[in-house]
């Protein structure tokens, strides 16, 4: 399974899904995890493509779309916030969008999940990384 951490420097998750100009892109298995990359929405800091475009209907929808379907191969999305629009709209595409604190550690975020895979996963996380 594949897990993004909205990111601005690979190391914390400290950004809101629509704003995040990067997703760092870890796989997971049952027997460990490795980072696969960074996915990257803007070269520098903010996604403005979305930022810009809120509260303007149709293109702000598009933008916020063309996120969600460059990230559809995750499972879960790590963020410090997320509107509930976005939300549903990742939910509907099989993602699970996560709340982290501001400034969490992306390193240990991953080793807990990872843990928690090993150890005693809920029956959703179980599924995925069957």
């Amino acid at each position: 399974m594949k897990v993004a951490f909205a990111t601005t420097d690979g190391t914390l998750v400290d950004e809101h899904f629509g704003r995040a100009g990067r997703f760092a892109i870890y796989e997971f298995t049952k027997d460990g995890f490795k980072l696969l990359g960074m996915r990257v929405f803007a070269e520098e800091g903010r996604d403005l493509t979305v930022e810009n475009t809120k509260g303007k209907g149709a293109p702000h929808d598009a933008a916020v779309n063309e996120k969600i379907e460059k990230l559809a191969d995750c499972s879960v999305v790590y963020c410090t916030n997320i509107g509930g629009p976005s939300a549903a709209r990742l939910v509907k595409k099989g993602a699970m969008p996560v709340k982290a604190a501001e400034g969490a550690v992306i390193s240990e975020l991953v080793e807990g999940l990872m843990a928690t895979i090993r150890n005693s996963p809920p029956p959703w996380l179980r599924k995925l990384v069957a």
